[in-house]
């Protein structure tokens, strides 16, 4: 027979990180308001770009606003519910609608002028080339003659 040690913080250590989970996977961000979803990102970094991946399906391109303020990427838009009509009745209804809007950090300035936006099968792709100040730099040693 094996006796298992009890640990008490085992199971605290577990629900907070079941609850940490349960809100960054949850749909309505505790911190976005009412009526705010959300919107999943991945971003890669390089040496050369940032890629940003964003996941908007049923969005339309011309409602989704992208901007860039100093080192803070902005993705914000709203998608629209369908119109009810009378004598319908909804047996589920789970497609969500209203306004998104997500800011990222990223760790180095970007060229905004190169930046490409690209939209495919509800998938937004963001190429955000690297300021030149902000690439890595090699620098050359020399020996000294004495």
């Amino acid at each position: 027979m094996n006796l298992e040690r009890w640990d008490p913080f085992r199971d605290v250590v577990s629900l907070r990180d079941a609850m940490n989970s349960l809100l960054q996977e949850s749909f309505v961000r505790p911190n976005g308001g009412p009526g705010t979803l959300a919107l999943p990102l991945d971003v890669v970094e390089s040496e050369q770009d940032f890629v940003v991946k964003a996941s908007l399906p049923g969005v339309k391109p011309d409602d989704v606003q992208i901007s860039i303020h100093g080192d803070m990427l902005t993705i914000r838009g709203e998608t629209k519910a369908e119109q009810e009509k009378k004598g319908d009745t909804w047996h589920v209804r789970e497609r969500r609608h209203g306004s998104f809007q997500r800011s990222v950090g990223l760790s180095a300035p970007v060229n905004t002028e190169k930046a490409v936006a690209k939209f495919d099968n509800g998938v937004l792709t963001l190429t955000l080339p690297k300021s030149e100040e902000a690439k890595p730099k090699q620098i050359r040693i020399t020996a000294s003659k004495n």
